[in-house]
């Protein structure tokens, strides 16, 4: 069969021959396809460089961010260690500040807190969550000794460490002879002589339940202190609290007199635990005169 065929006429310029060609189907498509297979060569090649180009870029930027990351871990590591390192400073506090408080503490300084134990290599992530374990465990502890040293110092406010009044003791806490009626008779509290006028001050810190006249007592002052330790003060010239007022240590309630039963100018100091009279000197801390 034969080939189709096509005339392809060149026409140049004026005072020129023609140039004809004669192509057939085939040639025509070859040169086509050849045409083609050249064009998509070169965008390949194109296309591999300019891909090439940015794999490198992109490589060496991954190289730079892995620099990055390296450096980021290698602070990260110490940052760990150093915060490891304070962490267990504050657990070695804690557990002094425990200790002074009364505590145990069992989960401080060791392994022993419930929050198990780490790896021989361990991640990062697993750092983080031992360490976020032990600071659970130090919060804790550190409300429980605030909780209980706030409690130790309500404790120490309350307890009557001072002396009521500066002076001489002239009847100390026990049986004694009885100085109106002469008979052996027990004394409960502890008399301290001191000039008319003279302050008394709270030796504790606690609110007022009584002020005014009790009996032999005369004008007298009674402070609740907490704890079941009461104190009760006789024999006052003046009164200067009123029932219900809180006072402080050291703050003047009254001054020293002769009212109610009494011999003479002195304060009549008593201490009570849970409603039972106790020697006043088992509690005092200053000291005191005596005749």
């Amino acid at each position: 069969m034969a080939l189709k065929h096509h005339t392809i006429i060149f026409v140049p310029h004026a005072q020129a021959k023609l140039r004809k060609w004669r192509v057939t189907n085939r040639q025509l498509v070859i040169a086509a396809a050849s045409i083609l297979f050249l064009t998509a060569f070169a965008v390949f090649i194109s296309w591999s460089y300019f891909t090439t180009a940015f794999d490198r870029d992109r490589l060496e930027g991954l190289r730079a961010e892995n620099q990055d990351l390296q450096q980021v871990n290698e602070s990260f590591a110490e940052s760990i260690g150093e915060l490891e390192g304070r962490l267990a400073e504050y657990e070695d506090r804690t557990r002094k500040l425990a200790i002074l408080a009364g505590l145990e503490t069992p989960g401080i300084n060791n392994g022993d807190a419930g929050i198990g134990g780490l790896p021989s290599a361990p991640s990062d992530l697993e750092q983080l969550e031992f360490l976020d374990a032990r600071v659970n465990v130090l919060d804790g502890t550190l409300s429980q000794v605030a909780e209980r040293l706030d409690e130790r110092a309500r404790w120490i406010s309350a307890m009557p460490t001072l002396l009521p009044v500066r002076g001489i003791s002239t009847s100390a806490y026990g049986l004694r002879k009885d100085p109106v009626t002469g008979k052996r008779a027990f004394h409960q509290g502890l008399d301290i002589s001191a000039a008319p006028g003279a302050e008394v001050r709270a030796p504790a810190d606690g609110i007022i339940t009584h002020s005014g006249w009790n009996g032999g007592l005369g004008k007298s002052v009674f402070l609740s202190h907490g704890y079941g330790i009461h104190t009760r003060y006789g024999h006052l010239s003046k009164l200067a609290v009123e029932e219900g007022t809180r006072v402080q240590r050291g703050e003047v309630i009254g001054y020293v007199g002769s009212t109610g039963r009494s011999t003479g100018y002195h304060l009549h100091y008593e201490v009570r635990v849970d409603g039972k009279p106790t020697n006043p000197m088992g509690y005092i801390l200053d000291r005191v005169s005596w005749r």
